[in-house]
């Protein structure tokens, strides 16, 4: 299926406070993300590869103990194993893309 329509897909919770709609390819996960605002994603690590691509709000990132704050347009990478963490400044749209898939966001798309 080249073409997705996201608004369509079915809505997960990734985490409190974080929800949105992802789609898998044989080697990524794609998501489309929805942060409230003061969001706390508290610090962790996984075996994927991870860039955030900011859509809209304020979102500011650590990243292996490097700090920025993201604006609209702004994008982060995150490299396999490294630690990070977020909190949303405001409520926040986020384009994420994993490598290689989160098979943990596709079980949650499978629960009813």
């Amino acid at each position: 299926m080249p073409y997705i329509q996201f608004d369509t897909r079915k809505r997960i919770d990734i985490w409190p406070g974080i929800s949105g709609t992802v789609y898998h390819s044989e080697q990524a996960t794609f998501g489309y993300f929805d942060l409230e605002a003061g969001v706390v994603l508290a610090e962790h690590q996984h075996p994927h590869e991870q860039w955030t691509h900011l859509i809209e709000g304020t979102l500011e990132f650590n990243i292996a103990g490097e700090k920025k704050m993201l604006k609209p347009g702004m994008a982060a990478f995150i490299p396999s194993n490294t630690t990070h963490s977020a909190i949303a400044h405001t409520a926040c749209k986020v384009i994420d893309c994993f490598l290689p898939v989160r098979e943990e966001f596709r079980a949650l798309e499978l629960k009813d």
